[in-house]
Protein backbone atom coordinates (compact mmCIF):
# COMPACT_ATOMS: atom_id res chain seq x y z
CA UNK A 1 0.00 0.00 0.00
CA UNK A 2 3.06 2.30 0.90
CA UNK A 3 4.25 1.78 -2.35
CA UNK A 4 1.44 2.42 -4.18
CA UNK A 5 1.03 5.61 -2.92
CA UNK A 6 3.94 6.52 -3.66
CA UNK A 7 4.26 5.81 -7.31
CA UNK A 8 0.43 7.97 -7.22
CA UNK A 9 2.18 10.75 -5.97
CA UNK A 10 4.82 10.22 -8.34
CA UNK A 11 2.52 10.11 -11.04
CA UNK A 12 0.96 13.70 -10.17
CA UNK A 13 4.07 15.32 -9.93
CA UNK A 14 5.32 14.53 -13.12
CA UNK A 15 1.95 15.48 -14.93
CA UNK A 16 1.93 19.11 -13.21
CA UNK A 17 5.23 19.27 -14.43
CA UNK A 18 4.67 18.61 -18.19
CA UNK A 19 0.88 20.07 -18.33
CA UNK A 20 0.53 23.52 -20.45
CA UNK A 21 0.37 26.75 -18.16
CA UNK A 22 -3.00 27.02 -19.94
CA UNK A 23 -4.20 24.35 -18.38
CA UNK A 24 -4.45 26.25 -14.69
CA UNK A 25 -5.92 29.42 -15.96
CA UNK A 26 -9.32 30.63 -14.40
CA UNK A 27 -12.05 29.93 -16.67
CA UNK A 28 -13.51 33.15 -18.69
CA UNK A 29 -16.79 32.42 -18.12
CA UNK A 30 -19.41 29.08 -17.02
CA UNK A 31 -21.14 29.35 -20.36
CA UNK A 32 -20.87 25.90 -22.56
CA UNK A 33 -19.05 26.12 -25.69
CA UNK A 34 -20.64 27.57 -28.73
CA UNK A 35 -22.47 24.76 -31.38
CA UNK A 36 -23.43 26.09 -34.47
CA UNK A 37 -26.70 24.64 -35.71
CA UNK A 38 -27.73 24.28 -39.21
CA UNK A 39 -30.65 26.13 -40.20
CA UNK A 40 -33.77 24.73 -42.64
CA UNK A 41 -34.00 26.57 -45.86
CA UNK A 42 -37.11 28.22 -47.14
CA UNK A 43 -37.52 26.99 -50.91
CA UNK A 44 -37.73 29.87 -53.24
CA UNK A 45 -41.07 29.87 -54.27
CA UNK A 46 -41.92 28.87 -58.20
CA UNK A 47 -44.22 29.37 -60.86
CA UNK A 48 -44.64 26.25 -60.09
CA UNK A 49 -44.80 25.38 -56.30
CA UNK A 50 -46.91 28.26 -56.37
CA UNK A 51 -49.83 27.11 -58.68
CA UNK A 52 -49.35 23.96 -57.19
CA UNK A 53 -49.96 25.47 -53.81
CA UNK A 54 -53.58 27.01 -54.87
CA UNK A 55 -54.65 23.57 -56.53
CA UNK A 56 -54.12 21.85 -53.48
CA UNK A 57 -56.87 24.13 -51.21
CA UNK A 58 -59.72 21.85 -49.82
CA UNK A 59 -62.52 23.19 -52.04
CA UNK A 60 -60.87 22.04 -54.64
CA UNK A 61 -60.50 18.65 -53.72
CA UNK A 62 -62.65 16.43 -56.45
CA UNK A 63 -61.63 19.07 -59.17
CA UNK A 64 -59.95 18.90 -62.13
CA UNK A 65 -57.54 21.59 -62.91
CA UNK A 66 -55.68 22.69 -66.27
CA UNK A 67 -53.34 25.64 -67.12
CA UNK A 68 -51.02 26.40 -69.81
CA UNK A 69 -48.83 29.23 -69.84
CA UNK A 70 -47.25 30.18 -73.55
CA UNK A 71 -44.08 32.23 -74.40
CA UNK A 72 -45.69 33.97 -77.41
CA UNK A 73 -42.34 35.34 -78.63
CA UNK A 74 -40.04 31.68 -78.23
CA UNK A 75 -43.89 30.04 -79.56
CA UNK A 76 -43.88 27.04 -76.32
CA UNK A 77 -45.55 26.52 -73.70
CA UNK A 78 -43.63 28.19 -70.66
CA UNK A 79 -46.11 25.63 -68.00
CA UNK A 80 -48.43 23.71 -67.95
CA UNK A 81 -50.68 21.07 -65.99
CA UNK A 82 -53.43 18.96 -67.87
CA UNK A 83 -52.86 20.87 -71.40
CA UNK A 84 -54.00 18.36 -73.23
CA UNK A 85 -57.22 17.15 -71.69
CA UNK A 86 -60.91 18.62 -72.99
CA UNK A 87 -62.19 20.83 -70.33
CA UNK A 88 -66.05 22.50 -70.17
CA UNK A 89 -64.79 26.05 -71.39
CA UNK A 90 -68.02 28.24 -70.36
CA UNK A 91 -67.75 31.28 -71.82
CA UNK A 92 -63.90 31.62 -72.94
CA UNK A 93 -65.61 30.13 -75.94
CA UNK A 94 -66.84 33.53 -76.38
CA UNK A 95 -62.84 33.95 -77.07
CA UNK A 96 -63.17 32.13 -80.36
CA UNK A 97 -66.64 32.78 -81.48
CA UNK A 98 -66.19 36.90 -81.69
CA UNK A 99 -62.66 35.91 -83.31
CA UNK A 100 -63.97 34.27 -86.10
CA UNK A 101 -66.88 36.59 -86.51
CA UNK A 102 -64.34 39.64 -86.50
CA UNK A 103 -62.13 37.82 -89.07
CA UNK A 104 -65.37 36.70 -91.35
CA UNK A 105 -66.98 40.24 -91.20
CA UNK A 106 -64.51 42.63 -90.07
CA UNK A 107 -63.74 45.44 -87.47
CA UNK A 108 -65.69 47.63 -89.27
CA UNK A 109 -69.04 46.08 -90.64
CA UNK A 110 -71.97 47.72 -89.55
CA UNK A 111 -75.42 45.99 -89.21
CA UNK A 112 -78.01 48.07 -91.48
CA UNK A 113 -81.85 47.33 -90.42
CA UNK A 114 -83.69 48.65 -93.01
CA UNK A 115 -87.84 49.83 -93.70
CA UNK A 116 -89.31 49.40 -96.69
CA UNK A 117 -92.64 50.55 -98.26
CA UNK A 118 -95.12 48.38 -100.15
CA UNK A 119 -97.12 51.41 -101.80
CA UNK A 120 -97.20 54.89 -102.77
CA UNK A 121 -97.60 57.54 -100.92
CA UNK A 122 -100.15 59.97 -101.41
CA UNK A 123 -100.11 64.09 -101.27
CA UNK A 124 -101.95 63.44 -97.92
CA UNK A 125 -98.67 61.22 -96.57
CA UNK A 126 -101.11 58.34 -96.61
CA UNK A 127 -99.21 54.87 -97.74
CA UNK A 128 -101.08 52.41 -99.27
CA UNK A 129 -99.57 49.52 -97.96
CA UNK A 130 -97.38 48.09 -94.98
CA UNK A 131 -93.70 48.91 -93.89
CA UNK A 132 -91.90 46.01 -93.88
CA UNK A 133 -88.82 46.08 -91.24
CA UNK A 134 -85.65 43.69 -92.52
CA UNK A 135 -83.78 42.50 -89.72
CA UNK A 136 -80.30 42.43 -90.21
CA UNK A 137 -78.99 40.37 -87.26
CA UNK A 138 -77.70 44.02 -85.54
CA UNK A 139 -77.66 42.52 -82.13
CA UNK A 140 -77.83 46.42 -81.02
CA UNK A 141 -81.04 47.76 -81.83
CA UNK A 142 -80.75 49.16 -77.92
CA UNK A 143 -80.09 52.56 -76.39
CA UNK A 144 -76.28 51.72 -75.99
CA UNK A 145 -74.44 53.82 -78.46
CA UNK A 146 -72.53 56.69 -76.88
CA UNK A 147 -71.76 60.23 -78.60
CA UNK A 148 -67.83 58.69 -78.34
CA UNK A 149 -68.59 56.04 -81.01
CA UNK A 150 -68.53 52.87 -78.53
CA UNK A 151 -71.64 50.99 -76.70
CA UNK A 152 -71.97 51.39 -73.14
CA UNK A 153 -71.59 48.65 -70.73
CA UNK A 154 -72.72 47.74 -66.98
CA UNK A 155 -69.44 45.13 -65.60
CA UNK A 156 -72.65 43.17 -64.44
CA UNK A 157 -74.91 42.85 -67.51
CA UNK A 158 -78.92 43.58 -67.08
CA UNK A 159 -79.09 40.07 -68.56
CA UNK A 160 -77.61 38.36 -65.57
CA UNK A 161 -79.71 41.05 -63.35
CA UNK A 162 -77.88 43.73 -63.10
CA UNK A 163 -78.77 47.66 -63.82
CA UNK A 164 -79.98 48.35 -67.77
CA UNK A 165 -77.42 50.78 -69.18
CA UNK A 166 -78.51 54.44 -68.86
CA UNK A 167 -79.96 54.75 -72.75
CA UNK A 168 -83.45 54.50 -73.38
CA UNK A 169 -83.82 51.01 -74.93
CA UNK A 170 -86.83 52.62 -77.86
CA UNK A 171 -83.60 54.78 -79.43
CA UNK A 172 -83.14 52.27 -82.41
CA UNK A 173 -86.41 52.22 -82.90
CA UNK A 174 -86.96 55.21 -82.56
CA UNK A 175 -84.64 56.55 -85.20
CA UNK A 176 -86.68 54.07 -87.55
CA UNK A 177 -89.70 55.92 -86.57
CA UNK A 178 -87.93 59.40 -87.23
CA UNK A 179 -86.51 58.62 -90.55
CA UNK A 180 -90.13 57.15 -91.56
CA UNK A 181 -92.11 60.35 -90.70
CA UNK A 182 -89.67 62.11 -92.64
CA UNK A 183 -90.52 60.81 -95.56
CA UNK A 184 -93.96 62.13 -95.46
CA UNK A 185 -95.47 59.48 -94.12
CA UNK A 186 -98.57 59.99 -92.28
CA UNK A 187 -100.94 57.45 -91.80
CA UNK A 188 -100.35 53.78 -92.89
CA UNK A 189 -102.97 51.98 -94.68
CA UNK A 190 -101.35 49.13 -93.59
CA UNK A 191 -99.67 47.70 -90.53
CA UNK A 192 -95.70 47.09 -89.77
CA UNK A 193 -94.39 43.61 -91.21
CA UNK A 194 -91.18 42.27 -89.76
CA UNK A 195 -89.55 39.93 -92.51
CA UNK A 196 -86.67 37.51 -90.59
CA UNK A 197 -84.83 36.76 -94.21
CA UNK A 198 -81.70 35.55 -92.48
CA UNK A 199 -82.58 33.00 -90.31
CA UNK A 200 -85.76 31.54 -88.42
CA UNK A 201 -86.04 32.49 -84.35
CA UNK A 202 -87.30 29.95 -82.04
CA UNK A 203 -83.84 28.67 -80.66
CA UNK A 204 -82.41 29.78 -77.03
CA UNK A 205 -79.45 31.06 -75.61
CA UNK A 206 -78.48 28.19 -73.32
CA UNK A 207 -77.22 30.79 -70.62
CA UNK A 208 -80.75 32.49 -69.95
CA UNK A 209 -82.86 30.95 -72.23
CA UNK A 210 -83.13 34.51 -73.78
CA UNK A 211 -84.56 33.60 -77.66
CA UNK A 212 -81.92 34.24 -80.81
CA UNK A 213 -83.49 35.87 -83.80
CA UNK A 214 -82.34 38.49 -86.36
CA UNK A 215 -83.97 40.90 -83.96
CA UNK A 216 -81.79 41.60 -80.72
CA UNK A 217 -84.32 44.81 -79.45
CA UNK A 218 -82.90 45.82 -76.07
CA UNK A 219 -81.37 41.93 -75.79
CA UNK A 220 -85.22 40.47 -76.11
CA UNK A 221 -85.13 41.58 -72.57
CA UNK A 222 -87.64 43.96 -70.66
CA UNK A 223 -86.09 45.04 -68.02
CA UNK A 224 -88.62 45.03 -64.71
CA UNK A 225 -88.10 47.49 -61.75
CA UNK A 226 -90.09 45.99 -58.99
CA UNK A 227 -90.58 47.79 -55.88
CA UNK A 228 -92.69 48.47 -52.63
CA UNK A 229 -95.34 50.91 -52.26
CA UNK A 230 -96.03 53.00 -50.22
CA UNK A 231 -97.67 51.04 -46.82
CA UNK A 232 -97.41 47.39 -45.84
CA UNK A 233 -100.36 46.08 -48.00
CA UNK A 234 -100.52 48.69 -51.41
CA UNK A 235 -99.67 47.34 -54.67
CA UNK A 236 -95.84 46.94 -55.35
CA UNK A 237 -94.28 49.28 -58.17
CA UNK A 238 -93.39 47.73 -61.51
CA UNK A 239 -91.94 49.68 -64.44
CA UNK A 240 -91.45 48.24 -67.72
CA UNK A 241 -88.08 48.89 -70.08
CA UNK A 242 -89.25 49.24 -72.50
CA UNK A 243 -92.59 49.72 -72.34
CA UNK A 244 -94.21 48.16 -75.46
CA UNK A 245 -98.03 47.03 -76.75
CA UNK A 246 -96.18 43.51 -76.76
CA UNK A 247 -96.03 42.80 -73.02
CA UNK A 248 -99.04 43.70 -70.60
CA UNK A 249 -98.43 43.40 -67.34
CA UNK A 250 -101.01 42.57 -64.44
CA UNK A 251 -99.67 43.59 -61.22
CA UNK A 252 -100.68 41.02 -58.39
CA UNK A 253 -97.41 41.76 -56.11
CA UNK A 254 -97.92 43.53 -53.10
CA UNK A 255 -95.93 45.33 -50.25
CA UNK A 256 -94.38 43.20 -47.50
CA UNK A 257 -93.71 44.21 -44.13
CA UNK A 258 -90.15 45.85 -43.66
CA UNK A 259 -87.33 42.97 -43.43
CA UNK A 260 -89.67 40.55 -44.78
CA UNK A 261 -88.78 38.06 -47.68
CA UNK A 262 -88.79 39.62 -51.37
CA UNK A 263 -90.77 37.06 -53.06
CA UNK A 264 -91.67 38.93 -56.36
CA UNK A 265 -92.37 36.33 -59.35
CA UNK A 266 -92.34 37.05 -62.66
CA UNK A 267 -93.21 33.74 -64.05
CA UNK A 268 -96.90 34.03 -65.07
CA UNK A 269 -96.54 34.60 -68.50
CA UNK A 270 -99.02 33.47 -71.40
CA UNK A 271 -99.23 34.25 -74.59
CA UNK A 272 -102.49 35.95 -76.61
CA UNK A 273 -103.94 35.27 -79.67
CA UNK A 274 -102.31 38.29 -81.39
CA UNK A 275 -98.93 37.01 -80.87
CA UNK A 276 -98.61 39.49 -77.84
CA UNK A 277 -97.93 38.59 -73.45
CA UNK A 278 -99.57 39.06 -70.62
CA UNK A 279 -97.25 38.94 -67.84
CA UNK A 280 -99.27 38.49 -64.22
CA UNK A 281 -96.82 39.67 -61.24
CA UNK A 282 -96.90 38.33 -57.70
CA UNK A 283 -95.09 37.96 -54.67
CA UNK A 284 -94.55 40.87 -52.26
CA UNK A 285 -91.48 43.18 -52.00
CA UNK A 286 -90.50 44.25 -48.53
CA UNK A 287 -91.72 47.52 -47.34
CA UNK A 288 -89.02 50.86 -47.84
CA UNK A 289 -86.82 48.20 -49.78
CA UNK A 290 -84.79 49.21 -52.79
CA UNK A 291 -86.34 48.05 -55.80
CA UNK A 292 -84.84 45.49 -57.89
CA UNK A 293 -84.45 44.84 -61.24
CA UNK A 294 -85.81 41.79 -62.81
CA UNK A 295 -85.81 40.11 -66.24
CA UNK A 296 -88.64 39.01 -68.41
CA UNK A 297 -87.17 37.36 -71.89
CA UNK A 298 -89.48 37.92 -75.05
CA UNK A 299 -90.31 34.84 -76.60
CA UNK A 300 -91.49 36.50 -79.87
CA UNK A 301 -88.57 38.86 -80.76
CA UNK A 302 -89.97 39.56 -84.51
CA UNK A 303 -93.70 40.52 -83.01
CA UNK A 304 -91.35 42.64 -80.17
CA UNK A 305 -90.21 44.28 -82.87
CA UNK A 306 -93.07 44.62 -85.00
CA UNK A 307 -94.84 45.87 -81.81
CA UNK A 308 -92.00 48.66 -79.96
CA UNK A 309 -92.23 50.16 -84.24
CA UNK A 310 -95.67 50.08 -84.16
CA UNK A 311 -95.80 52.09 -80.84
CA UNK A 312 -93.31 55.04 -82.09
CA UNK A 313 -94.53 55.44 -85.34
CA UNK A 314 -97.97 56.18 -83.16
CA UNK A 315 -96.36 58.15 -80.75
CA UNK A 316 -94.95 60.67 -83.83
CA UNK A 317 -98.46 60.54 -84.95
CA UNK A 318 -98.28 58.79 -87.45
CA UNK A 319 -101.80 56.68 -87.31
CA UNK A 320 -101.06 52.26 -88.11
CA UNK A 321 -104.69 51.50 -89.18
CA UNK A 322 -104.70 48.11 -89.17
CA UNK A 323 -106.20 47.19 -92.50
CA UNK A 324 -105.44 44.51 -94.97
CA UNK A 325 -101.90 45.41 -96.98
CA UNK A 326 -103.32 45.74 -100.51
CA UNK A 327 -99.86 44.01 -101.20
CA UNK A 328 -100.52 41.10 -99.49
CA UNK A 329 -104.29 40.62 -98.67
CA UNK A 330 -103.87 40.46 -94.89
CA UNK A 331 -102.93 42.97 -92.00
CA UNK A 332 -100.54 39.86 -89.17
CA UNK A 333 -96.70 40.48 -89.34
CA UNK A 334 -96.90 36.97 -90.36
CA UNK A 335 -98.05 37.64 -94.10
CA UNK A 336 -94.55 38.20 -95.27
CA UNK A 337 -92.91 34.66 -94.13
CA UNK A 338 -91.33 34.26 -97.51
CA UNK A 339 -88.59 36.46 -98.67
CA UNK A 340 -89.21 39.65 -100.18
CA UNK A 341 -87.00 41.34 -102.50
CA UNK A 342 -87.26 45.27 -102.27
CA UNK A 343 -86.06 48.04 -104.52
CA UNK A 344 -83.95 50.70 -102.77
CA UNK A 345 -85.87 53.40 -103.96
CA UNK A 346 -88.32 52.02 -101.47
CA UNK A 347 -86.23 52.48 -98.39
CA UNK A 348 -88.29 54.85 -95.74
CA UNK A 349 -86.00 54.01 -93.23
CA UNK A 350 -82.05 52.43 -92.12
CA UNK A 351 -80.65 52.20 -88.92
CA UNK A 352 -76.77 51.54 -89.21
CA UNK A 353 -75.02 50.12 -86.10
CA UNK A 354 -71.35 51.04 -84.64
CA UNK A 355 -68.72 48.85 -86.43
CA UNK A 356 -68.65 44.97 -85.51
CA UNK A 357 -65.70 46.07 -83.13
CA UNK A 358 -67.74 47.44 -80.84
CA UNK A 359 -70.10 44.77 -80.17
CA UNK A 360 -67.06 42.76 -79.51
CA UNK A 361 -65.69 44.50 -77.13
CA UNK A 362 -69.25 44.95 -75.26
CA UNK A 363 -69.91 40.63 -76.16
CA UNK A 364 -66.19 39.86 -74.12
CA UNK A 365 -66.60 42.82 -71.61
CA UNK A 366 -69.64 41.68 -69.76
CA UNK A 367 -70.12 38.21 -71.49
CA UNK A 368 -73.25 38.72 -73.07
CA UNK A 369 -74.81 35.51 -74.30
CA UNK A 370 -77.42 35.79 -77.00
CA UNK A 371 -74.74 38.52 -78.95
CA UNK A 372 -72.11 35.10 -78.75
CA UNK A 373 -74.90 32.92 -79.50
CA UNK A 374 -76.27 34.66 -82.51
CA UNK A 375 -72.72 34.96 -84.29
CA UNK A 376 -72.54 31.38 -85.18
CA UNK A 377 -75.81 31.91 -86.75
CA UNK A 378 -75.12 34.85 -88.26
CA UNK A 379 -71.75 33.43 -89.96
CA UNK A 380 -74.18 31.06 -91.18
CA UNK A 381 -76.56 33.43 -93.23
CA UNK A 382 -74.13 36.12 -93.83
CA UNK A 383 -70.71 34.23 -95.14
CA UNK A 384 -72.39 30.59 -95.97
CA UNK A 385 -75.59 32.21 -97.41
CA UNK A 386 -77.36 29.40 -95.69
CA UNK A 387 -80.72 30.17 -93.97
CA UNK A 388 -81.84 26.64 -93.66
CA UNK A 389 -79.39 25.69 -91.20
CA UNK A 390 -77.19 28.41 -90.69
CA UNK A 391 -75.95 27.11 -87.36
CA UNK A 392 -74.46 24.24 -88.77
CA UNK A 393 -73.15 26.51 -91.85
CA UNK A 394 -71.69 28.94 -89.06
CA UNK A 395 -69.38 26.26 -87.54
CA UNK A 396 -68.38 25.20 -90.54
CA UNK A 397 -67.24 28.91 -91.35
CA UNK A 398 -65.35 28.58 -87.80
CA UNK A 399 -63.62 25.58 -88.50
CA UNK A 400 -62.62 26.19 -92.22
CA UNK A 401 -60.67 29.02 -90.53
CA UNK A 402 -59.18 27.69 -87.67
CA UNK A 403 -57.82 24.58 -89.88
CA UNK A 404 -56.30 27.33 -92.28
CA UNK A 405 -54.53 28.77 -89.37
CA UNK A 406 -53.06 24.92 -88.79
CA UNK A 407 -54.85 24.67 -84.88
CA UNK A 408 -55.55 20.97 -84.10
CA UNK A 409 -59.11 20.48 -83.38
CA UNK A 410 -58.95 17.47 -81.95
CA UNK A 411 -58.76 19.70 -78.86
CA UNK A 412 -61.71 21.92 -79.28
CA UNK A 413 -65.19 21.28 -79.56
CA UNK A 414 -68.13 23.32 -79.39
CA UNK A 415 -72.26 23.66 -79.95
CA UNK A 416 -73.13 26.73 -79.52
CA UNK A 417 -71.75 30.26 -79.89
CA UNK A 418 -71.98 31.48 -75.89
CA UNK A 419 -70.19 27.84 -74.15
CA UNK A 420 -73.07 26.34 -72.89
CA UNK A 421 -72.04 23.05 -74.61
CA UNK A 422 -68.24 23.91 -75.71
CA UNK A 423 -64.87 21.94 -74.47
CA UNK A 424 -61.57 23.50 -74.89
CA UNK A 425 -58.17 21.80 -73.91
CA UNK A 426 -55.54 24.37 -72.78
CA UNK A 427 -53.47 24.13 -74.96
CA UNK A 428 -55.71 24.44 -78.06
CA UNK A 429 -56.52 27.83 -76.47
CA UNK A 430 -53.48 29.55 -75.76
CA UNK A 431 -52.07 28.36 -79.43
CA UNK A 432 -55.20 29.93 -80.79
CA UNK A 433 -54.68 33.07 -78.62
CA UNK A 434 -50.92 32.93 -79.94
CA UNK A 435 -53.19 32.30 -83.89
CA UNK A 436 -54.90 35.24 -82.71
CA UNK A 437 -52.27 37.67 -82.15
CA UNK A 438 -50.84 37.55 -85.75
CA UNK A 439 -54.38 38.66 -87.32
CA UNK A 440 -54.99 41.97 -88.43
CA UNK A 441 -58.38 42.02 -86.67
CA UNK A 442 -56.25 41.13 -83.26
CA UNK A 443 -56.79 44.64 -81.95
CA UNK A 444 -60.21 44.68 -81.86
CA UNK A 445 -60.45 41.53 -79.84
CA UNK A 446 -57.88 42.68 -77.05
CA UNK A 447 -59.40 45.54 -76.64
CA UNK A 448 -62.50 43.99 -75.72
CA UNK A 449 -61.31 41.58 -72.69
CA UNK A 450 -61.67 42.46 -69.21
CA UNK A 451 -59.37 43.70 -67.79
CA UNK A 452 -58.11 41.99 -64.19
CA UNK A 453 -59.21 43.63 -60.81
CA UNK A 454 -60.35 46.70 -63.06
CA UNK A 455 -63.60 46.16 -65.63
CA UNK A 456 -65.83 43.89 -67.00
CA UNK A 457 -65.97 40.46 -65.69
CA UNK A 458 -63.08 41.08 -63.97
CA UNK A 459 -63.54 43.99 -62.17
CA UNK A 460 -64.16 42.65 -58.86
CA UNK A 461 -61.21 39.85 -59.38
CA UNK A 462 -57.47 40.36 -57.81
CA UNK A 463 -58.48 44.12 -57.59
CA UNK A 464 -55.10 43.75 -55.03
CA UNK A 465 -52.94 41.89 -57.01
CA UNK A 466 -49.79 43.86 -58.59
CA UNK A 467 -51.25 42.20 -61.37
CA UNK A 468 -54.43 44.06 -61.37
CA UNK A 469 -54.86 46.23 -64.43
CA UNK A 470 -51.91 44.03 -66.15
CA UNK A 471 -53.94 41.19 -67.45
CA UNK A 472 -56.16 41.19 -69.95
CA UNK A 473 -58.41 38.06 -70.31
CA UNK A 474 -62.00 36.28 -70.77
CA UNK A 475 -64.25 34.28 -68.30
CA UNK A 476 -66.12 31.69 -68.03
CA UNK A 477 -69.09 30.19 -65.12
CA UNK A 478 -71.03 27.10 -65.87
CA UNK A 479 -73.02 25.18 -63.33
CA UNK A 480 -75.07 22.17 -62.93
CA UNK A 481 -77.64 21.75 -60.12
CA UNK A 482 -76.76 18.25 -57.87
CA UNK A 483 -79.69 17.30 -56.48
CA UNK A 484 -78.16 14.23 -54.65
CA UNK A 485 -75.76 16.78 -52.34
CA UNK A 486 -77.27 19.94 -52.38
CA UNK A 487 -74.87 21.55 -54.69
CA UNK A 488 -73.92 23.28 -57.42
CA UNK A 489 -71.27 21.35 -60.05
CA UNK A 490 -68.91 24.48 -61.42
CA UNK A 491 -66.81 25.15 -64.25
CA UNK A 492 -64.44 27.73 -64.19
CA UNK A 493 -62.45 29.49 -66.66
CA UNK A 494 -59.78 32.36 -67.62
CA UNK A 495 -58.33 32.87 -70.93
CA UNK A 496 -55.87 35.81 -72.41
CA UNK A 497 -52.46 37.82 -72.59
CA UNK A 498 -50.71 39.45 -70.70
CA UNK A 499 -46.99 41.01 -70.84
CA UNK A 500 -45.09 39.45 -67.45
CA UNK A 501 -43.81 41.92 -64.90
CA UNK A 502 -40.32 40.81 -66.31
CA UNK A 503 -41.62 42.02 -69.93
CA UNK A 504 -42.21 38.57 -71.64
CA UNK A 505 -45.66 38.30 -73.56
CA UNK A 506 -47.60 35.52 -72.50
CA UNK A 507 -50.96 34.02 -73.58
CA UNK A 508 -52.50 31.58 -70.93
CA UNK A 509 -55.27 29.64 -70.21
CA UNK A 510 -57.10 28.31 -66.69
CA UNK A 511 -59.87 25.48 -66.17
CA UNK A 512 -61.02 24.44 -63.09
CA UNK A 513 -63.65 21.51 -63.47
CA UNK A 514 -65.95 19.69 -61.55
CA UNK A 515 -66.22 22.18 -58.54
CA UNK A 516 -68.68 21.79 -55.40
CA UNK A 517 -69.95 24.77 -54.20
CA UNK A 518 -72.90 25.09 -52.02
CA UNK A 519 -73.84 28.18 -54.12
CA UNK A 520 -73.21 29.79 -57.30
CA UNK A 521 -71.69 32.47 -55.92
CA UNK A 522 -69.08 30.40 -54.81
CA UNK A 523 -67.73 29.87 -58.07
CA UNK A 524 -66.56 33.51 -57.85
CA UNK A 525 -65.71 33.79 -54.30
CA UNK A 526 -63.25 30.82 -54.93
CA UNK A 527 -63.26 29.66 -58.52
CA UNK A 528 -63.58 33.15 -60.18
CA UNK A 529 -60.32 34.45 -57.58
CA UNK A 530 -58.13 31.26 -57.72
CA UNK A 531 -58.11 31.84 -62.07
CA UNK A 532 -57.13 35.46 -61.54
CA UNK A 533 -54.58 34.29 -58.89
CA UNK A 534 -52.99 31.61 -61.50
CA UNK A 535 -52.76 34.01 -63.52
CA UNK A 536 -50.92 36.96 -61.47
CA UNK A 537 -48.97 34.17 -60.48
CA UNK A 538 -47.99 33.79 -63.99
CA UNK A 539 -47.55 37.34 -64.16
CA UNK A 540 -45.33 37.63 -60.82
CA UNK A 541 -42.68 34.33 -61.88
CA UNK A 542 -42.47 34.13 -65.29
CA UNK A 543 -38.94 36.12 -66.37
Amino acid sequence: MRVRALLLALACAVAAVHAPATAWAAPKSHTRPLVRVARKSTPTPTLSSSVAGVVARAEFAHAVVGVEFYDLDARRPIFSLNPKALFTAASTTKLVTEGAALHALGPAYRFHTRVYRTGEIDAAGTLAGSLVVEPSGDPDLSGRALPNGTYAFENEDHSYGGDPVAGDPMTAVDDLATQIAAHGIKSITGTVIVQPMLFKEGDTETGTGTSISPVALNDNIVDLLIGPGASIGAAATVVAWPATSYLKIVDRAVTGPANSANTIDTSGDAADADGTHTLTIVGSAPLSSKPQWNTYAVADPIRFLDAALTDALRAKGIAVLEGADPATGGSSYAVFSAATVFDPSEIVADHVSLPFAQDVRLTLKVSQNLHAAMMPYLLGALVAHDSTDPLKAGFGVERDWLAAQGLDLRGASAADGEGGDAHFSPDFMVRYLAMERGQPEFWALHAGLPILGRDGTLAEIQTRSPAAGHVAAKTGTWSNTDYLNGKQIVSKGLAGYFTSASGRHVAFAVYFNNLELTTDADASTFAGQACGEIAALGYRYIR
